[in-house]
């Protein structure tokens, strides 16, 4: 087969076509980053823990256990059985009353866990939570490592295990219905609606005039963004909000990963279209001497 510049020239343009496409289909991911959010706004949160209870109700799980006389003990975490937990923070305001902040998986704009899982057992759905499949899991556990919340758990105890953790009730929002914890709450402390929505709605209370809010939306930014977002008159750290960087683990790899399919698709032919056009350029002096 003669291959003259003409053919090399197609083919580089080829795949430079398609090189040219990939980075479009990846900006499409950014469909989901305004997707449902809630705003808690712990200082109107009381501890009734009727989100816990809704929560445990929506996903058959055990009920939650009684408070004790005086409050819990010690600060508790989510688990197997536990989506969702309201924990009392260890400061108290500046009118000497409790602070309390429930806590669950933050549904991560940029998941470090799906972005872990070999075989997309989590996925960071169009709509925005991140769900987990329990018939794709293969027990790796690298969500649980990936993850900087420490949010999804393992099912140890059981002889066919899962990794478990809140679904932010997709099920319900694909019916139109909003979160089970949401729905019940009484004071307001919870509040669902579309991110942007609710980002300005909290500056507009941590940043109003004679606020003593701290002065930061936790999950605005935090791993890169959530879809549950904070304000707060403590510090967020005495909540039990883990105090994390801006960028998410996924964006760190972002763009070492999307230059995968780029070598892919660009060198092969770029490579092929090289050795041919030497391999011809030879032949032709060979055949010249």
């Amino acid at each position: 087969m003669t291959f003259d510049r003409r053919k090399f020239l197609k083919m580089a343009g080829a795949a430079g076509a398609v090189a040219a496409a990939a980075p479009a289909s990846a900006a499409g991911a950014s469909a989901s980053l305004d997707g449902p959010a809630v705003l808690v706004d712990t200082t109107l949160c009381v501890s009734c823990r009727a989100c816990e209870a809704a929560c445990a109700e929506q996903n058959q799980l055990p009920a939650p256990p009684d408070t004790p006389e005086g409050g819990f003990p010690a600060r508790r975490d989510t688990s197997t059985t536990a989506f969702t937990v309201v924990n009392r923070g260890s400061d108290a305001a500046s009118d000497g009353s409790e602070r309390f902040a429930k806590q669950q998986c933050l549904h991560c704009l940029h998941p470090a866990c799906a972005s872990a899982c070999p075989v997309r057992a989590l996925e960071k759905t169009p709509e925005g939570p991140v769900v987990y499949h329990a018939d794709l899991c293969m027990g790796c556990r690298y969500c649980m490592v990936a993850c900087p919340f420490g949010v999804p758990k393992y099912e140890y105890e059981k002889a066919i295990p899962y990794v478990r953790k809140c679904t932010f009730c997709f099920e319900r929002q694909a019916r139109g219905q909003q979160p089970a914890c949401t729905s019940v709450c009484p004071t307001g402390a919870l509040k669902f609606g579309k991110r942007s929505d609710l980002l300005l709605e909290a500056r507009r209370r941590v940043y109003a005039e004679g606020s003593r809010y701290v002065p930061h939306v936790y999950g605005e930014r935090e791993s890169g963004g959530t879809s549950w977002l904070y304000v707060s008159d403590v510090p967020f750290e005495s909540l039990g909000l883990k105090a994390v960087g801006e960028t998410s683990p996924t964006q760190l790899t972002e763009t070492a990963l999307n230059a995968v399919p780029l070598v892919m698709t660009l060198w092969p032919p770029l490579l092929m279209g090289l050795y041919a056009f030497a391999h011809q350029g030879r032949k032709s002096s060979e055949q010249e001497v």
